[in-house]
């Protein structure tokens, strides 16, 4: 009889055009998670949504699922944005652990074991770029926009905008998500009574590739959506169960005799 063991951690990678970044990104991950004591007990998972590339990154996707067991590709017809494929990597992934991660190698696989620690603790856990390594106009519009969403949220986190990001099973499930989500996750998981830390990583500049946000998509769309979140959180249903009344026989109502 074949037992079949849960993985102890999903990894979720939205990837749009990053051809070149893809082997190293692989390479990376499965040396990072290989070398931990988890994966002696439990096997891991990389999940890549191929959210509608063109550059031939489906096509190396491909080769690297041949090559690697753990790893799983999902291809999206066409480009339906990076909250697509997050919730396409949730729903696809089985860890009792999901970490996401950017495609680009701005993130350091290397820093997943900064932020495994503080899951025994919080149920989600973000990592903060400190010291980003982005253009000024990518650090001014994301300053901006992180400033105003946490005062509108209440989040208190600094950079949800960093991909590398570590939940509990039961976060992802709760999380429904909708166009431009991903920038809230923090705010979303809070709302359901989660808690949420953030922890400061790495961050390099990006090598291969070009960025696919800019102010435009960024920051406008950001504060756009924003308002949608702040409706979220006012309309979201919260409630509890209070423990059943205990009941002794002298309590119970008389039987009644016909």
């Amino acid at each position: 009889m074949t037992v079949v063991t849960r993985p102890w951690a999903s990894v979720v990678i939205p990837i749009k055009d990053e051809r070149d970044n893809l082997v190293p990104l692989t390479e990376q991950l499965v040396k990072v998670l290989e070398s931990r004591d988890e994966s002696r007990s439990a096997p891991f998972e990389l999940l890549f949504i191929d959210d509608g590339s063109t550059d031939g990154s489906s096509e190396v996707l491909d080769g690297l699922a041949a090559q690697y067991s753990m790893l799983k590709v999902f291809h999206f017809d066409r480009n339906y944005g990076q909250s697509a494929a997050f919730d396409a990597g949730f729903k696809q992934s089985s860890g009792e652990l999901v970490m996401t991660i950017d495609g680009d190698l701005q993130n350091d696989p290397a820093d997943i074991a900064t932020l495994l620690p503080l899951i025994r603790t919080f149920d989600l856990v973000c990592g903060w770029r400190k010291d980003r390594h982005d253009n000024l106009t990518r650090k001014i519009s994301s300053r901006i926009a992180n400033a105003v969403r946490s005062a509108v949220t209440g989040d208190r986190v600094h950079d949800t905008g960093c991909s590398l990001k570590l939940f509990r099973r039961q976060v992802v499930e709760k999380l429904q998500l909708f166009e431009g989500m991903h920038r809230f996750f923090p705010a979303l998981a809070l709302m359901h009574g989660f808690t949420v830390t953030e922890v400061a990583v790495r961050h390099y500049p990006r090598a291969h590739g070009t960025s696919k946000y800019g102010v435009g998509n960024r920051l406008f769309k950001g504060l756009y959506d924003l308002v949608a979140v702040r409706w979220m959180q006012h309309r979201c249903l919260r409630y509890h169960y209070r423990p059943a009344l205990s009941t002794s026989p002298s309590s119970q109502p008389a039987s009644t005799r016909l």
